[in-house]
């Protein structure tokens, strides 16, 4: 597995991150199978969240993963919090209890990334950086990060927070694509045009901050993925077409579109199929075209101005 720089930090990640929401779906043989297979492949960046599974799901992977000091040695492990039911919450209390919480379920005295979990607007921006600071000093927590803010709300939390945001989880795949075709569409008057994120693809790549694409093959918000999709015969007959030519999978063509942006994304794939994870893998060496990376956008029906 081919390796890159976590953000702006010296931490070396694999290019592909091994997302854990579904692990709960497996049983343990399957599980520890599952795990397993990652580590063989060189995935050994795992991205929890503490709702998952309500928490079940960090308890599985530990489980699977025999969680002890060797392992934790060769794997990294990330995980989020700030979303509590009916609300999200950044407050110091509930940081600092979520990340004790997360790492008792984990079995582990760190974590190497921790992410805020999607904006909360009634965040107090020194609230956070005093749990950071806490969570830094006593070595809980090496690197932080969020996940689906823009970059106003991070230069906000940054207004207090010392330090480095390394990473922002955002949802993006081939069929959606809005922080992409927002830069194509510069003062135009489609739909296009209408900026929703506030350029965060630009100000991440200007920020050293890394994207991680959630849901990468996913089209709408979860409404299914669009491989071999009849919603998309266009896309999958042009996915099928450049998979036949480097002799992959259309698993791996739609990761090797990520990979191919120059702003060195990190997916984040959720597939518990083993084979499905070895295709996502073998993204980490196809190194698609200009050509075919447009080919693949416009086969979406995404229309270039």
């Amino acid at each position: 597995m081919r390796t890159m720089k976590l953000g702006n930090s010296t931490l070396a990640v694999p290019v592909v991150a091994v997302g854990c929401m579904r692990i709960n779906s497996l049983d343990k043989a399957e599980a520890e199978r599952f795990v397993q297979t990652a580590m063989e492949e060189g995935a050994n960046f795992f991205d929890h969240a503490d709702i998952y599974g309500g928490g079940a799901c960090e308890e599985i992977f530990a489980d699977a993963i025999d969680m002890n000091a060797n392992i934790r040695e060769k794997i990294i492990l990330q995980s989020k919090c700030g979303i509590r039911k009916g609300m999200f919450d950044f407050s110091k209390e509930h940081i600092l209890e979520s990340v004790d919480g997360i790492l008792k379920r984990l079995k582990t005295d760190y974590l190497d990334i921790l992410l805020l979990h999607r904006p909360d607007t009634l965040v107090e921006p020194e609230e956070v950086a005093e749990a950071f600071n806490l969570l830094e000093s006593s070595g809980k927590v090496r690197h932080f990060g969020v996940s689906n803010q823009t970059p106003m709300q991070i230069q906000l939390l940054k207004k207090s927070v010392k330090q480095p945001i390394v990473a922002n989880q955002l949802q993006l795949s081939i069929t959606n694509a809005t922080m992409i075709s927002n830069g194509f569409n510069v003062n135009m008057e489609n739909d296009d045009a209408v900026n929703r994120d506030g350029s965060v693809l630009d100000y991440c790549r200007l920020n050293d901050i890394t994207i991680q694409p959630w849901s990468p093959f996913q089209y709408g918000f979860f409404e299914g993925v669009f491989l071999g999709n009849d919603k998309f015969p266009d896309l999958n007959q042009k996915i099928d077409e450049i998979a036949n030519k480097y002799e992959v999978s259309n698993t791996t063509i739609a990761i090797s579109w990520l990979l191919r942006h120059p702003a060195h994304m990190q997916p984040v794939i959720g597939t518990m199929n083993i084979d499905r994870l070895k295709d996502c893998c073998k993204a980490s060496h196809v190194h698609l075209t200009r050509e075919e990376w447009y080919a693949i956008y416009r086969a979406a029906g995404n229309v270039l101005p």
